[in-house]
């Protein structure tokens, strides 16, 4: 910016495993959104190295970073980004239609607990709604990660409760990598691992051994 240099990383040095759920907890500015967004591909690095599997992400060119995100990668929000004139099984198919093995939109909604509210529109369904409406067009090109900037921010405790729940259970049952980041202590419990960020660094890399999933190395 300028004269002015902001780094808003430093010196992250960080492996997940195929499976697990990571809670990255850390107040505003400390770098967890944009530590998320280079490991969706959104952001490249200004220096370092990312590696999904054997892939350089930190090598690809956008065209193939989109392609990446579009195979890979699912992206849940705290704001719910859905089309409005869609009804929420059209908003999950506008995944679908892209995707290479997807699920079908029906089963994504199930599995979130909407079966009764696809043919509904946003403004026809809570906040809540709306969220799981979001993670369930997120899973349904079955992607190997799950990335959620925040996906409880915009709701009450009880609600957010429910989605959290929706969270665990996707990887769970789909054995999807993902990594959920919030400035909630609360959320940190649920994790199989809690990673600490303060001004761009880790502070700390917690595992609960009682909940990790033995998984070999895949990022």
């Amino acid at each position: 910016m300028g004269d002015v240099e902001i780094h808003a990383l430093r010196g992250v040095d960080l492996e997940l495993i195929s499976g697990e759920l990571v809670v990255l907890l850390g107040a505003s500015g400390s770098g967890k959104s944009t530590l998320l967004n280079i490991m969706g591909g959104l952001d490249t690095p200004t220096s370092g190295e990312l590696y999904y599997l054997k892939t350089p992400l930190h090598q690809l060119t956008q065209s193939q970073l989109t392609r990446f995100r579009r195979d890979h990668v699912g992206f849940v929000f705290q704001f719910y980004n859905l089309i409005p004139s869609l009804t929420a099984r059209e908003n999950v198919a506008m995944v679908t239609n892209i995707a290479s093995h997807p699920m079908s939109p029906e089963e994504a909604l199930e599995r979130v607990g909407l079966t009764n509210r696809m043919d509904h529109f946003p403004s026809q369904l809570s906040g809540g709604e709306q969220q799981r409406v979001a993670i369930a067009r997120a899973i349904a090109k079955r992607p190997e990660i799950l990335l959620c900037d925040e996906p409880t921010g915009a709701l009450d405790s009880s609600t957010g409760g429910l989605v959290l729940d929706v969270l665990q259970q996707i990887n769970s049952e789909l054995g999807t990598t993902t990594a959920v980041i919030t400035h909630n202590e609360i959320i940190g419990s649920m994790a199989d691992r809690v990673i600490r960020l303060s001004d761009g660094a880790i502070t700390s890399d917690h595992r609960n051994l009682e909940k990790a999933p033995a998984r070999d190395l895949r990022w």
